[in-house]
């Protein structure tokens, strides 16, 4: 499974900018876009998440585990199948 990158909303949830954390990292503004646009590796998620103050693990979408949400093929609308 393909875990989704969250990095600019936790950069957003700690009150900080792509600019402070790129000052912070010692690269520039555009090297870090780079990064966050593309695949870091996992040297520079363990940066970002330093520079931002959390949990590397706060930079990947959490996977929801109580219910799975899938949409009827008929009309269009949202199931949600619940997990035990």
């Amino acid at each position: 499974m393909i875990e989704r990158l969250r990095i600019k909303d936790a950069i957003k949830e700690h009150n900080t900018s792509i600019n402070e954390v790129a000052q912070k990292m010692g690269i520039s503004r555009f090297t870090l876009s780079t990064h966050v646009n593309g695949n870091p590796s996992t040297e520079v998620l363990l940066r970002i998440a330093d520079a931002i103050g959390c949990p590397v693990t706060e930079l990947f979408e959490q996977p929801k585990k109580d219910a799975l949400t899938i949409n009827c093929p008929h009309c269009g609308k949202d199931i949600t199948i619940k997990v035990e």
